[in-house]
């Protein structure tokens, strides 16, 4: 590998045998806890002593209310998602974890735009809504805040195309994710 500040290029087999097992794609982990004070801390926590940056973190009720669902999106190119796994597996709290595969999963995120939108721009921001079937939930005089669900992509290309026109501010949820057909997690 190359010195500190190098510009050299490392290729994937050189990165492999450095850092192990990776897959390079992004991993979707569903994660079933008990619905206690703490549970999410020592979960992320795990993460955090292990040098994972969690890209996004939804924590949400399941059909069960003593039992929570943690929706966890992670580079897997960045570090071997398999030890700290079976470091969730060791958590009291924890009763299930399934790593979705891509294939199998549906994924949606929310997100919120306000948007700099008046005269000309504002039929333009409409027409941008409209396309990629967006929500406006609320107009003002200068603005208006726009509300999508969708993939990730969908969501990246929609900011992509309104930011033109004044992003005054945005929120997204994360993704959450199921798995499709009839398995269970």
């Amino acid at each position: 590998m190359g010195e500190p500040g190098t510009q050299e290029l490392i290729s994937l087999d050189e990165l492999e045998a450095a850092g192990g097992l990776m897959t390079g794609r992004k991993h979707i982990l569903s994660i079933l806890v008990e619905n206690k004070p703490g549970v999410l801390t020592r979960v992320a926590g795990l993460f955090a002593r292990r040098a994972f940056n969690i890209d996004t973190l939804a924590v949400g009720p399941t059909d069960d209310p003593t039992v929570s669902r943690i929706t966890l999106t992670l580079d897997g190119a960045v570090h071997p998602i398999d030890q700290v796994t079976k470091q969730l597996h060791k958590l009291v709290n924890v009763l299930k974890i399934r790593d979705l595969e891509p294939g199998e999963t549906l994924a949606r995120e929310l997100a919120l735009f306000k948007l700099s939108a008046d005269g000309t721009g504002r039929a333009e921001v409409l027409q941008i809504c409209e396309i990629f079937r967006a929500k406006i939930v609320d107009v003002a005089k200068r603005s208006v805040i726009v509300e999508i669900t969708g993939t990730t992509d969908k969501i990246e290309a929609f900011e992509r195309l309104v930011r033109p026109f004044g992003l005054i501010e945005m929120a997204r949820t994360g993704e959450i994710a199921i798995s499709r057909g009839r398995s269970e997690t």
